[in-house]
């Protein structure tokens, strides 16, 4: 996996063996992460259920629906989303490393055009699709597929089944292309940009190398840049950005929403006003209880919950990309690490738009905004990365001897030492983390012309030993 390096060795350092701490039967640097994982997405919840109440209960009543009638939903999306997200956990994640996921993503790509060709239109954009009493937005889930499909190419690609040819074919048609389907149609830069950076942590964590990503990144940055500048609705949202009291219609226009979460996030100070005491949510601000419920937070619990919410993400993070450095194999790596990047960008994506640093794009707010499409597809995410962890095991006194194997320069041709810890590495099983699948291919059995040098290399290396003692012999009988 990408989280280690390539090592050629000769001979290795001794090391001590370290005793393995354990929760029951699971390694320490296994269950630490998932607990830390599943706690941080509890909390995230939990809180987002608490602050879906305190920010929705005006919008409701001016509805007139039960002041409970938004947070009831998210309980029931809540559950739902529970229920999927131990489905995944308990389904092994190589499943995705079969046609299946060419299934999710052939469902996903349906939902997009359906969505285009009969979705209603909310909020000046149509990304929502009608099923019944559902309103589902596709686009929530499709990124999930999106990146599975670039994970499994990239697997399949290098374990030799597909050429280069074919490898290109599919990461065009897969992902390039509906990617491109959705921006054109639902006018939606936010997935864009989330699946985007999504698809550059699989290639890292793919071992994909970094003169490529840099190549792939340059290339989404000048398609972003040409999509801002080529739509008027854009380039005012920029603009607005920039200066929202300046939108054209003296902060009533595209600026307003902006405007307000600043009068929140000033009315809050370091410690809040309380919660449930927010005056912006009295319908003075807009979508306070989805897109900028980030807003409500700051204005109720000032900047410490503010803060609060932005460290849950960081330990999310940070465990999320443990469980990833621990994956069994290389796809278990890519899918633990780019679904958490994906959760955590879109995370700080949402809290950069509230706080005026990125235009708006109306990204919710992962796990804590109003909305069932958001809940449930974070919590399908969370499932694939739990699902990775319970697939990992920790690396055995061997896995630790090879990472401490040094590179040193050899004098001689063969080393007994050298031989006796290569036959130690080629006798385990391959695919252990932290090591890369292409890590496995350097320790496979030598090839025949390997052999032949090895042996040969032996014999010089004996006779040369051979001429040392007998010339010593030699000066022994003249002295």
């Amino acid at each position: 996996m990408a989280f280690g390096q390539n090592t050629a060795t000769i001979r290795s350092t001794p090391s001590q063996k370290a005793p393995v701490r354990r929760f029951g039967t699971v390694p320490a640097e296994i269950m630490g992460p998932r607990i830390l994982f599943m706690l941080a997405v509890m909390a995230l919840v939990l809180f987002g259920l608490v602050m879906v109440f305190s920010a929705s209960t005006i919008e409701a009543i001016s509805e007139g629906e039960s002041p409970t009638s938004f947070v009831t939903k998210q309980l029931l999306f809540a559950i739902g989303g529970l229920a999927l997200c131990v489905l995944c956990a308990i389904i092994p994640y190589q499943k995705w490393l079969t046609r299946w996921t060419l299934v999710i993503w052939a469902l996903a790509v349906m939902l997009i055009v359906l969505t285009a060709l009969m979705g209603t239109e909310e909020l000046g954009a149509t990304r929502w699709l009608q099923l019944g009493p559902v309103s589902l937005q596709p686009s929530e889930f499709a990124k999930i597929a999106f990146v599975l499909a670039a994970a499994r190419a990239i697997q399949l690609f290098r374990m030799g089944e597909m050429d280069v040819r074919m490898f290109v074919a599919s990461i065009f048609v897969q992902i390039a292309v509906p990617i491109a389907f959705l921006y054109v149609t639902q006018s939606d830069l936010g997935t864009m940009a989330i699946c985007a950076v999504s698809i550059l942590a699989v290639l890292w964590a793919g071992g994909i190398s970094a003169r490529t990503i840099g190549i792939v990144a340059g290339v989404l940055f000048a398609i972003a840049v040409v999509g801002i500048f080529s739509s008027p609705y854009r380039l005012a949202r920029l603009t607005s950005f920039m200066n929202p009291w300046d939108d054209g219609k003296g902060g009533l226009g595209t600026g307003f929403q902006l405007i307000h979460s600043f009068y929140a996030f000033g009315e809050g100070g370091v410690l809040g006003v309380g919660l449930g005491n927010s005056s912006e949510k009295f319908l003075y601000l807009p979508e306070a209880e989805t897109d900028f419920i980030y807003a409500v937070i700051g204005e109720e619990l000032g900047l410490v919950g503010a803060l609060a919410v932005v460290a849950l993400f960081v330990l999310l993070l940070y465990a999320g990309l443990r469980i990833a450095r621990t994956a069994p194999d290389n796809f278990g790596s890519m899918v633990a690490c780019s679904i958490t990047v994906m959760i955590v960008f879109q995370a700080f994506l949402n809290m950069a738009c509230v706080i005026g640093v990125a235009p708006t794009t109306g990204k919710p707010l992962p796990f804590i905004s109003s909305g069932g499409s958001s809940l449930v597809a974070s919590f399908i995410m969370a499932g694939l990365v739990l699902s990775v962890s319970r697939q990992s095991s920790a690396p055995d006194e061997h896995d630790r001897r090879r990472a401490d194997l040094r590179i040193v320069r050899a004098d001689y041709g063969y080393s007994d030492e050298g031989a006796q810890a290569g036959s130690r590495g080629r006798g385990r099983q391959a695919g252990r983390a932290p090591y890369r699948a292409d890590d496995v291919a350097s320790r496979r059995t030598p090839s025949r012309s390997g052999r032949r040098m090895d042996r040969a290399a032996a014999r010089k290396g004996a006779a040369r030993r051979r001429e040392q003692s007998a010339s010593s012999s030699q000066r022994r009988s003249r002295r």
